[in-house]
């Protein structure tokens, strides 16, 4: 039987199950199979009676991770085993411990810190919303994680670039600090808190440590790069000065320093422990070698110690790469690739839009909406359900009731009602709910300025209608839907085929990653991303954020090596500058190879290439043309060029809006043509007047 434990392991990770006594480090790459190496060693430590299966305490991160784990651990023979997230571990010595140290029951457990957070607020007279009281809550559990103390904050945190957007440093460890007091006030305690007593009662109580010690003598700790202070403290308490501990992790998956987390636990390892077994865990059994080429490609020439992996998957696609002349485009195709694929046969729930931030979510719900293709957004709100867009939307319709939409323009109507929220023209320096906030209320800006421009009399009115059909559009969530999520959701997880959007500057590193450490962990969140994919992987960015908006953006930095020529490589050269000024392509839209002639930049796409566009409607357009030019006894390049003709007849647009999108149509030439060009589209023949 234990023979067969090690049946079906690779060389590596047998290596792993054979090592059973520690020190023991574990660099395992994304998708080489770490968590069957780590059951396998346990089960098989059990089987030959090396553990005692009730002495082995396996840590994970998540209930979710910890329950995998007891599952695994039960078909290998080894259900005895406890596997525990580092709270459940804490909270279970706490709830035991307490009454015998300090009589009572110990503290009840908060659900949330946000009332007391609250009150503490109120009492250090801070002006607070919901945006800035999470913001004060997660800067509070990250000096917790961190054994910041409250009367440390102030000369503390900014050593570590911490700050809450609109409070110094001294008014957040005031709030901290009366945090605590009303805290203790009210019998409470939160989870930062259950690591604090765990750690307290087994070093001020030798009657604690000693009974911990003499339960569990077998350690193990997996994603141990996420590993906090205050967690790695309590994991030294537990050992209590031995070295039977098996830790896995991977250097380039942390992605949590934001929130405490430290992966020179894992990277120096060896060094807290002399004669540790190190064991790298390279051959990756998830993705293709096309994708495991880009994970391999992104960290080349880094610093992070993490492994090289090697792809055991036979060859598959090519990545995908798209460069959008906007986000809207960008979602569009996007949406048009799922089809593909799932016609294809990829399942839906086989597929995971990637991005940044949860602001970028809602121009793929409208883009998946539109072609009624379910989704589920994973770790957020949807947009038109986070609180403060519901907010938003009150508020324009109590302003619509008012009447004040008379008194002043659409626009700064709009940017007054959300700067009444805290909305600013420029976005916050500080991370967190602050920032997600700014660009929920930054999106409905931009919604506002894109209906604006849309339309020849916009009122506020419209407006609310607009965003009133884009939310009642919008499919509940369903469990055979694609996934919408950010990158740090998307960690732990997987799927068939990954779009990984808004892979340009400024969302890719984000803009508040001002230091190379922010970069590099930026960079780290990129790896994470193309390693959730399995078979295909596509990954997008804009030039402009809205259609029609400059092409300012380039692509993130993180791809230089890997993806193809964009246009923005161009853009210092003058004929890349000369054919931006006149609104010309630089790369074909079809193939994305340079365009050659002048016609093909003034068409878009190659000669060689498939013509993308509808050829009878093209030719319905031409003689409506010529007969508008002979109505006004003009050239026929004068109404419209047959590069504008081509593009109308590709993208056949179904209103104005859509048209304005069209290069070679402007406000002017849209009241001139308009009506013309949607009777010609609907299949009616206009009379030229």
């Amino acid at each position: 039987m234990t023979d067969r434990l090690l049946e079906g392991l690779d060389p590596e990770q047998r290596q792993v199950a054979e090592a059973l006594r520690g020190p023991v480090r574990v660099l395992a790459g994304a998708g080489t199979g770490k968590t069957r190496a780590i059951t396998h060693r346990i089960a098989y430590g059990v089987a030959t009676g090396v553990y005692n299966p009730a002495e082995v305490l396996a840590v994970t991160f998540t209930t979710r991770a910890a329950g995998e784990m007891r599952t695994r651990l039960r078909g290998l023979g080894a259900p005895g085993v406890q596997a525990r997230t580092f709270h459940s571990a804490a909270l279970r010595q706490v709830r035991y411990f307490w009454p015998r140290v300090y009589g009572g029951e110990p503290p009840e457990l908060t659900a949330s810190k946000i009332p007391v957070v609250a009150g503490a607020a109120r009492r250090n007279r801070v002006e607070t919303d919901q945006a800035r009281l999470r913001d004060l809550a997660s800067e509070i559990e990250w000096a917790k994680v961190s054994n910041v103390r409250p009367d440390d904050y102030e000369a503390i945190a900014p050593q570590h670039g911490r700050e809450v957007n609109g409070l110094d440093a001294a008014t957040v460890g005031h709030v901290f600090s009366t945090y605590e007091e009303l805290k203790r006030e009210q019998g409470r305690m939160d989870m930062e808190d259950v690591l604090l007593i765990g750690a307290a009662l087994l070093a001020e109580d030798e009657r604690v440590a000693a009974q911990v010690r003499s339960q569990y003598k077998w350690f193990v700790v997996d994603e141990f790069q996420d590993v906090s202070p205050i967690q790695s403290a309590l994991l030294d308490l537990w050992l209590g000065g031995r070295d039977e501990l098996c830790v896995v992790g991977d250097p380039a998956q942390t992605i949590y320093s934001f929130a405490g987390a430290r992966s020179s636990y894992l990277t120096d390892f060896a060094k807290k422990y002399p004669g540790t077994t190190n064991v790298e865990l390279v051959r990756n059994y998830r993705s293709t070698p096309q994708v495991i080429a880009a994970a391999n490609g992104l960290l080349h020439g880094t610093s992070t110690g993490a492994v090289e992996l090697r792809a055991q998957q036979p060859s598959g696609a090519d990545l995908a790469w798209r460069e959008a002349a906007d986000e809207v485009a960008e979602a569009d195709a996007v949406a048009t690739e799922i089809l593909r694929l799932q016609a294809a046969g990829t399942p839906l729930r086989e597929m995971a839009v990637l991005f940044r931030i949860n602001a970028q979510s809602e121009t793929f719900e409208e883009a998946l909406t539109a072609r009624s293709i379910p989704y589920v957004v994973r770790g957020a709100a949807r947009f038109f359900e986070r609180p403060e867009v519901r907010q938003a939307l009150a508020l324009l319709r109590a302003s619509l009731r008012a009447g004040e939409a008379a008194r002043e323009g659409l626009l700064d109507q709009v940017r007054g009602v959300l700067a009444g929220m805290g909305w600013t023209p420029e976005a916050p320096t500080a991370r967190g709910q602050a920032r997600d906030r700014w660009e929920s209320l930054m999106a409905l800006v931009s919604q506002a300025e894109e209906y604006a421009a849309a339309e020849l009399a916009p009122t506020l009115e419209g407006l609310v209608a607009e965003l009133d059909r884009r939310a009642n559009e919008q499919h509940a969530p369903v469990a055979e839907g694609v996934t919408l999520a950010t990158l740090h959701t998307a960690k732990g997880l997987e799927w068939d085929a990954v779009f990984l959007a808004g892979m340009q500057e400024g969302s890719m590193p984000i803009t508040y990653a001002d230091t190379p450490a922010a970069v590099e962990e930026e960079r780290r969140l990129l790896y994470v991303g193309i390693t959730r994919a399995r078979k295909n992987l596509m990954i997008s960015w804009s030039l402009a954020r809205n259609p029609g908006g400059q092409a300012r953006r380039k692509p993130s930095r993180f791809l230089a090596s890997l993806r193809p020529a964009s246009i923005m490589d161009r853009a210092d050269s003058p004929t890349a500058a000369k054919s931006r000024r006149r609104g010309k392509a630089a790369t074909c839209k079809l193939c994305q190879k340079p365009l050659a002639s002048a016609r093909e930049r003034n068409r878009g796409f190659c000669a060689d290439c498939p013509i993308p566009y509808d050829e009878e409607l093209f030719e319905t357009l031409k003689t409506w043309r010529r007969g508008r030019a002979e109505a006004e006894e003009v050239p026929a390049f004068v109404v419209f060029s047959d590069a504008t003709l081509e593009a109308i007849a590709e993208v056949k647009p179904s209103n104005r809006a859509g048209m304005l999108r069209i290069n070679g149509i402007g406000p002017s030439k849209l009241e001139k043509y308009g009506d013309d060009l949607l009777a010609v589209l609907a299949g009616k023949n206009p009379v030229h007047k």
